[in-house]
């Protein structure tokens, strides 16, 4: 499975046919888009109504998406979903879902800090609602990670679990950028890969504590870092191996059907004549 990504494509009023070139190669490149969130600028039913006809236009594989900070700018981010996936994107927000054997948990994650910088909840009460948001996403990732069952899994978020990923964004906006409390679900529920976007001069990559892959694809780092490549990330998965009952049931298949038919004795005394 070939699994491209990008995300914060901030599709505007005037973005009518912009984005076409850009996502064309992908069908050449993936069996599936993930789009990692900021599909719209300010969140508006007009950019997302913009955004379905470009993906229509250009984009002949699946597409997987979850939304960004700016997609709730201006609470229409209902509408938002709504118009996407009548185009035919599937939009998660603490959903599990599978697609070609590959299961995919998404959420949008949310802010507060990495490591012991990460803010905790304590003193006011809007500081206590905001750490509580930061909880309430990595519940929803959580959950989306636990539901799985297939043995290829990987993780679709907006804002980073790790530190790694932001690098090279100025340290004061590091806690706006994600939150290590995303990491904590990923060690506990391990994928094979995770993607997000968010930090536009981040690094491209990173890895969870626990070894996992991070890959940042926010769409203006990627035209950045790699000004003549498509604005994606293509990862392959490689086949899955089989679990230890399948492989026991395909080896009772491959005895079965190899065997030869068995001998069938007549008792004397018996006749051919009816």
């Amino acid at each position: 499975m070939r699994l491209a990504a990008a995300g914060d494509l901030h599709v505007k009023k005037t973005s009518q046919g912009a984005l076409q070139p850009l996502l064309a190669p992908v069908n050449d490149h993936a069996d599936v888009l993930l789009l990692c969130g900021d599909l719209t600028d300010y969140g508006l039913r007009e950019e997302a109504a913009i955004l379905a006809k470009e993906l229509n236009a250009a984009v002949r594989i699946p597409v997987v998406a979850v939304l960004g900070n700016h997609d709730y700018e201006s609470g229409q981010q209902e509408e938002v979903c709504r118009i996407l996936t009548d185009a035919g994107v599937k939009i998660l927000d603490g959903e599990a879902y599978e697609i070609g054997g590959v299961g995919i948990a998404g959420a949008k994650g949310f802010s507060g800090g990495f490591g012991r910088a990460t803010l905790g909840a304590w003193g006011e009460q809007a500081t206590k609602h905001y750490v509580q948001e930061a909880i309430d996403e990595a519940l929803k990732l959580e959950g989306a990670l636990a539901r799985l069952r297939t043995r290829q899994r990987i993780a679709l978020l907006h804002y980073s679990p790790i530190r790694g990923t932001v690098e090279g964004e100025p340290l004061e906006i590091f806690p706006y950028l994600g939150t290590s409390r995303l990491e904590e679900p990923l060690n506990r529920h391990p994928v094979d890969v995770v993607f997000h976007g968010h930090a536009h001069h981040g690094a491209p990559e990173g890895r969870t504590a626990a070894g996992t892959p991070v890959y940042n694809v926010a769409m203006p780092l990627l035209l950045q870092r790699y000004p003549d490549r498509p604005p994606f990330r293509v990862v392959e998965l490689p086949e899955a191996p089989p679990s230890e009952t399948e492989a026991a049931l395909l080896n009772a298949r491959q005895t079965a059907s190899s065997k030869r038919p068995p001998i069938v004795e007549k008792p004397a005394g018996s006749s051919d004549r009816h």
